[in-house]
């Protein structure tokens, strides 16, 4: 069981580290903490080796995510910066970092809509708790398929394929640990819609939609965006914008 262990653990190391991908960074630094509120959901495009499969298994630019705490963890990293973002990490588990982490990668601002402060409250609660949660890396076939970052399955596969284990809350990916953290408000993100046809008293035929709640398991980054739930934030249009005082570099080809 050891040594299952630490084959899995130099397995996550391997998996995690950076490729020579682009990431386009399109916020600056500034304005990306100033856009953030408590609550909020930041997509993050990643660049390592297991980031490649989980955007080609779930069609998206999202490998990542985490969630927006603000000043509700009252610690800082070795450099001095606020722990503000919860995230679930493949080597570390979950863990606090700072918003510096991903200040040079492509990254989206999910805000979920019409929270209480308490509702807030419960969900960053929620995912505080789980701080120090690890992944099972003792089972070397969770690890061992992200080696094909194109791996050819079925559409309708592909979205188990990024959970891990046997849905164990201490094995939380990213998407999971956020999607449980909503769940416990009773907060949508993208339900499961059943219809059903009926008829009126009074003979008219009328569709009902019964929403299904779809387990937390189940959830990728990208759901997050294009759930109609959550407003898109873009920090750079939170100002008064002008495309006038963009300074546009015009190239002729020959």
């Amino acid at each position: 069981m050891f040594m299952l262990r630490k084959i899995g653990t130099h397995l996550a190391r391997y998996l995690s580290e950076p490729r020579d991908e682009l990431s386009l960074q399109t916020t600056r630094p500034g304005d990306l903490a100033a856009s953030l509120r408590k609550g909020d959901v930041l997509l993050i495009e990643g660049t390592s080796r297991i980031s490649s499969a989980v955007k080609y298994l779930t069609q998206s630019s999202w490998s990542h995510a985490a969630i927006f705490v603000g000043n509700v963890i009252s610690r800082s990293n070795e450099h001095g910066e606020k722990l503000a973002l919860v995230e679930a990490d493949l080597v570390e588990g979950v863990r606090a970092v700072a918003l510096s982490e991903y200040q040079t990668l492509h990254t989206r601002i999910c805000r979920p809509v019409g929270l209480s402060n308490e509702e807030v409250d419960i969900v960053l609660q929620h995912v505080i708790s789980r701080i120090g949660h690890t992944y099972d890396l003792k089972n070397i076939l969770d690890l061992a398929r992200y080696f094909i970052t194109t791996p050819p399955v079925p559409a309708n596969w592909k979205r188990r394929m990024i959970a891990f284990g046997s849905g164990d809350p201490t094995r939380a990916i990213c998407s999971s640990l956020i999607a449980e953290a909503f769940q416990a408000i009773r907060y949508p993100i993208l339900p499961e819609i059943e219809l059903h046809h009926d008829m009126s008293w009074e003979g008219e035929r009328y569709q009902r939609e019964i929403m299904h709640i779809r387990h937390y398991s189940l959830f990728a980054p990208r759901d997050f965006d294009v759930s109609p739930y959550f407003n898109i934030i873009k920090p750079s249009l939170n100002e008064a914008f002008d495309f006038h005082e963009l300074k546009l570099q015009r190239t002729n080809r020959t």
